[in-house]
């Protein structure tokens, strides 16, 4: 019996994920516990692994589509055993016109002939006879790539442009003529990407024609990119919104029109963080990560927020109804930027972990963040989020909550200004802003303003976390 691949749920209130590539192909031969796709969340990139050893097939889905999780996106087949295809196995969860047809719906002449699911789908698009494929898959089952062979073969001896058949579709929507496409395909055959980078030249190189009339011109309206002075702005690059950074757009859009944001902002006298962080780099043992001011202010944060639980919260919306939910422990989200975008992994438990178990936390999961390693659970359950542009020179600034949170803190970088003590003496300190942004609907002035009072104190008297 053909073991399913299921899509995992690597969260809790996850219900999608979107495929971003298929580490193996059709036809290909897996081991357990191999990776054989990468898939992308509302959290992170992780790998869906082989649940058995065989041959991959039955692949449902393409690059980019968006799939419920639980659904099954693939088979792995033992020799001799076939995909199901009886009116009791399941039906693919995929547009009609996505749906492999079975070997009953298949043209008779192809009827019999060994085939993967997706070179049956090509051979039907491009109308092509499977008898006349030799395959070379496992029990010489024609696979997508003998398809293609064939098909740029025929091509060739029609004398027609050699290109695959997704760049064909690619061209006939873009308007791109394929004999001005120079395949960087094996033999030269024309790839998706070479329609791409082809129709993105002529876009940025595109300028408005003026009217019959000379005194008189008209822009013309570009397929992409904007109008400067009624000319054609040239476009450098286009950049689809996919993946993780589609994602955060949606997620911090979502955030942005349904949560009314108020700021609120301080600034801190650094003088006693640092001098926390002085001593305790000075007992780190040999190979401990250093303690970062990111960790003094983590470490205070927790405490506040003990004080404060309002602020420790989750906005739902169940059958119910609207709910505030405060969990029972604090769980710091640490805003970390990488090349994709932004990830926001969560120590668990922050207050009751001291300021060397934080700093080490901190440091492992931004180091795992940055190299793409972080599990399903780094990155689930955070109950207040911290976001330090300092290290950018970035003074002071506002962000944007990360629901279901209900406040985020920004904080900037660190400074030396001239202020005046408790005495009236000018003294040139250590300083640096912050800036707390919460959710009006959970989280009143008063309320982010005593928060605020006490992280300060925290900060500036750190005696005060242990009295």
């Amino acid at each position: 019996m053909a073991t399913e691949v299921i899509m995992p749920k690597f969260g809790f209130t996850q219900e999608t994920a979107e495929i971003v590539r298929w580490l193996k192909h059709e036809g290909d031969a897996v081991e357990q516990g191999e990776p054989i796709a990468e898939v992308t969340t509302d959290k992170v990139n992780m790998e869906v692994e082989a649940p058995a050893s065989g041959i991959l097939a039955g692949i449902r889905y393409r690059e980019g589509e968006v799939v419920p999780v639980t659904q099954v996106i693939a088979y792995v087949l033992q020799p001799g055993e076939t995909l199901p295809g009886g009116p009791t196995s399941p039906t693919p969860s995929v547009a009609p016109s996505q749906v492999v047809p079975t070997p009953a719906e298949q043209s008779p002449e192809a009827a019999d002939v060994p085939v993967t699911p997706v070179a049956a789908r090509l051979a039907e698009a491009e109308g092509v006879d499977l008898s006349r494929i030799k395959g070379t898959g496992p029990g010489g089952r024609i696979t997508r790539k003998d398809v293609e062979e064939y098909l740029a073969t025929r091509a060739e001896g029609e004398g027609k442009v050699r290109a695959v058949p997704a760049a064909r579709r690619l061209a006939r929507e873009l308007g791109v003529d394929l004999g001005q496409v120079e395949g960087s395909g094996p033999r030269g055959r024309i790839q998706s990407e070479d329609v791409r980078r082809v129709y993105e030249a002529q876009a940025r190189t595109v300028t408005a024609a003026p009217e019959r009339e000379p005194e008189v011109t008209k822009p013309v309206a570009p397929p992409l990119g904007g109008e400067t002075f009624g000319v054609q702005t040239p476009i450098a690059e286009v950049i689809p919104l996919a993946g993780m950074r589609k994602v955060i757009a949606q997620r911090m859009q979502q955030s942005a029109q349904q949560a009314p944001h108020i700021h609120l902002e301080i600034t801190v006298d650094a003088t006693a963080a640092e001098a926390l962080r002085a001593r305790a780099n000075q007992r780190l043992k040999e190979g401990q990560p250093k303690v970062s001011l990111t960790a003094v202010i983590a470490r205070a944060c927790a405490w506040a927020l003990t004080q404060h639980p309002r602020l420790n919260a989750w906005f739902t919306v169940t059958p119910q109804g609207e709910q505030i939910i405060i969990p029972a422990q604090v769980n710091l989200g640490i805003a970390v930027a990488v090349e994709e975008g932004l990830i926001v992994p969560v120590v668990r438990d922050a207050a009751r972990k001291n300021l060397l178990q934080l700093a080490s936390e901190i440091s492992d999961l931004v180091e795992r963040a940055r190299a793409n390693r972080l599990k399903p659970e780094d990155v689930v359950e955070g109950t207040f989020t911290i976001s330090n542009l300092g290290m950018f020179g970035i003074e002071r600034f506002t962000a944007i909550i990360n629901p279901p949170q209900v406040a985020i803190l920004a904080v900037g970088s660190l400074r030396r200004e001239v202020v005046a003590d408790e005495q009236g003496q000018v003294r040139v300190r250590p300083v640096f802003t912050v800036t707390l942004c919460a959710d009006h609907r959970v989280v009143d002035g008063a309320v982010g303003a005593r928060f605020l009072a006490d992280l300060r104190e925290a900060l500036e008297q750190p005696e005060v976390m242990v009295v």
